[in-house]
């Protein structure tokens, strides 16, 4: 009962996360440089998707360039990988 209350936390959690980026309150930059704890095993490709006109096909499109499975959690990502990623990305500012 605990994993399954945990795992609703997680997802709660991850959903207000992509209600945030989508409305531009927080970059996808931003989650990337500092992931919060519910966001670590979340795969990169579901963050990239949460901003507003990223698709499947752009999102894939833009981890293809940088040579980063789209399935690697965000937490897994190295501190290189981070800085190269969210140098490229768009940052709430500039949306």
């Amino acid at each position: 009962m605990r994993a399954l209350a945990r795992a609703n936390e997680v997802r709660l959690a991850r959903a207000e996360l992509r209600r945030q980026v989508a409305d531009g309150e927080l970059s996808a930059a931003e989650v990337i440089l500092a992931p919060p704890r519910h966001a670590e095993g979340w795969p990169l490709i579901g963050l990239l998707m949460s901003q507003r006109q990223w698709g499947h096909v752009k999102s894939r499109r833009f981890l293809a360039n940088t040579g980063i499975d789209e399935r690697k959690p965000i937490g897994a990502l190295t501190e290189r990988q981070r800085h190269d990623l969210a140098a490229q990305l768009p940052t709430a500012a500039r949306d």
